[in-house]
């Protein structure tokens, strides 16, 4: 059985080596730029995918995001992960066709998570437009599930303590009519930055091409490929229809690139199946 095990880090193909250092650059304008242009949040309202229907949204963005995180973690593990399984996939693709399989899972996983995000504000723009309606209880707490009104920015804790104390006070519910109305038109600003969908294409054509190569997790418990990669999509999966309020991360973008991976491994292997690895 075939075995596969982190290399060293010096050791890196030309489309990943040039991978990790835009991303590192980025990184660091992100965390010094804002600050010296003014607005802290310039970078990633310019440079982040965000939803069609906001202003922020620019076309550019659907591929400048892939090179954006978080936070320092957020770079980690995806540059760490794209080392880890693209070495190998690069190494046997060469780096024109590596690199356009990167960019392709890239651009689908954002068009999935594009549309995840068009069925998350359509549904919110009814939920809000049924509470302003009607401001029961019952609808704010179906906002309330569905889109965490406390999470992030919006700092909500004392009108939800408020309404759901005294739901039929005509102040507090003047109040909440005004507060989700102004969710509603913030919401949709929200930005997705990050190389996860990408990394998440390759992770899928490693196991795919490789299913029973081992990792070592934690570099000592091992694990066939098809078996550790399979987890992890199920695990997202679990995750996206889960759908966890106050959970920022973009699990079907994640899927997005997965799926995009398996329909170019296909296109990839019929048409060339002499050298398709």
């Amino acid at each position: 059985m075939s075995e596969f095990r982190p290399g060293r880090f010096e050791i890196l193909p030309t489309v990943i080596k040039n991978l990790l250092i835009i991303n590192a650059l980025v990184f660091l304008a992100q965390s010094t730029m804002g600050e010296f242009l003014g607005n802290p949040r310039y970078i990633e309202d310019t440079f982040a995918l965000h939803y069609w229907g906001s202003r922020l949204f620019k076309p550019h963005q659907l591929v400048t995001h892939l090179f954006m995180h978080g936070s320092f973690g957020h770079l980690f593990t995806n540059m760490f992960t794209l080392w880890m399984f693209g070495a190998t996939l690069e190494n046997i693709w060469g780096p024109k066709r590596f690199l356009i399989f990167y960019m392709v899972c890239g651009l689908g996983a954002a068009l999935c998570h594009m549309g995840v995000l068009t069925y998350e504000n359509v549904r919110l723009a009814h939920d809000a437009r049924e509470f302003i309606n009607n401001p029961t209880l019952t609808n704010f707490r179906i906002l309330d599930d569905r889109f965490d009104l406390d999470a992030g920015n919006f700092a909500a804790e004392g009108i939800r303590t408020a309404f759901y104390a005294a739901p039929d006070n005509p102040g507090v519910i003047a109040d909440a009519r005004a507060f989700v109305s102004q969710f509603a038109q913030i919401y949709p600003n929200g930005a997705t930055l990050g190389a996860s969908g990408a990394v998440f294409g390759l992770l899928f054509a490693f196991g795919y091409l490789f299913p029973n190569n081992l990792i070592y997790l934690y570099f000592l418990f091992p694990l066939k490929a098809k078996y550790f990669i399979g987890i992890i999509i199920l695990m997202e999966l679990f995750s996206g229809i889960q759908n966890s309020a106050g959970d920022n991360v973009a699990h079907f973008a994640h899927l997005g690139g997965v799926i995009f991976s398996y329909i170019l491994l296909k296109i990839w292997n019929k048409k060339n199946r002499s050298h398709f690895y």
